[in-house]
């Protein structure tokens, strides 16, 4: 059976009823992706929402960062893989195969990140941010100590826990509004 065809549960505003500062987004992303990703159209409903979305998510994710971009998309597919997060999976799985021009790297994190064949670096970051998520009770020094150990400095430590910290809240709300991904991005970057 299909993905369904709704972006989510609510009805979504009009894209022509958006303030002129979210129209302008909504066209640098179909500039710049070739479509309008449907979070950004989700979270439309509640303008002050998206617009502080969007700074964090910027922030997070193309911001200054001793981790790089492929990094924190890694983190939030373990992260979505580990909650589940059909949105999330979908969406930045295709982020990690455009990223590392890998059309298998996407697929192995949404299942077990832990059969892909990764640096110990990034596999200590992956087993950091799956812990993070699913046992966050149990993060400590030593969880933090092992990061230092493969060369992680406290800021990249700091911002692994903000992305899955995001990524975690994130998939929640995907979740919870049945939010669908953009049909374009399943066949991106095979």
């Amino acid at each position: 059976m299909p993905q369904p065809d709704h972006v989510m549960a609510f009805p979504i505003p009009d894209e022509a009823a958006l303030d002129e500062d979210l129209k302008a987004y909504y066209a640098k992303c179909l500039e710049k992706l070739g479509l309008v990703p449907n979070v950004i159209r989700a979270y439309s409903l509640r303008p002050k929402k998206l617009r502080n979305f969007i700074a964090t998510y910027n922030e997070l994710m193309l911001g200054d960062s001793g981790l790089s971009k492929l990094e924190r998309e890694m983190i939030a597919v373990t992260v979505s893989a580990a909650n589940r997060c059909y949105y999330c999976l979908v969406a930045h799985g295709q982020a990690v195969r455009r990223l590392a021009d890998d059309p298998e790297l996407g697929e192995m994190l949404a299942f077990n990140h832990r059969v892909a064949r990764l640096p110990p670096h990034q596999r200590a970051m992956l087993d950091f941010a799956w812990r993070l998520t699913t046992e966050p009770h149990m993060v400590g020094d030593a969880e933090r100590a092992a990061l230092r150990g493969q060369g992680f400095s406290d800021e990249d430590i700091f911002d692994i826990c903000d992305v899955v910290g995001f990524f975690n809240m994130s998939n929640r709300v995907a979740s919870g509004v049945d939010m669908m991904p953009n049909r374009d991005y399943h066949a991106m970057n095979r």
